[in-house]
């Protein structure tokens, strides 16, 4: 059990930095946005499923920890 937690951890990891990685990172960092300017972030189909698949991984990678750590204690 503790070997597939093991290789699970490590399966997630990549799989959370790839996704991490191939997301867009359009941040605008002017002034208009600073000095009380609220503009909305919608995010369309892709960068949505990418948010929430981050987001799933996030989770699974510290229930796995967790996981891993109640074993080994």
């Amino acid at each position: 059990m503790e070997n597939i937690l093991q290789y699970s951890e490590v399966i997630i990891a990549v799989l959370l930095s790839l996704i991490v990685l191939i997301q867009n990172k359009n941040v605008n960092l002017n002034l208009a946005s600073m000095s009380g300017w609220m503009w909305t972030i919608t995010r369309r189909w892709p960068e949505k499923v990418l948010y929430n698949i981050t987001i799933l991984l996030w989770t699974l990678f510290i229930l796995n920890s967790i996981a891993l750590y109640v074993i080994n204690a």
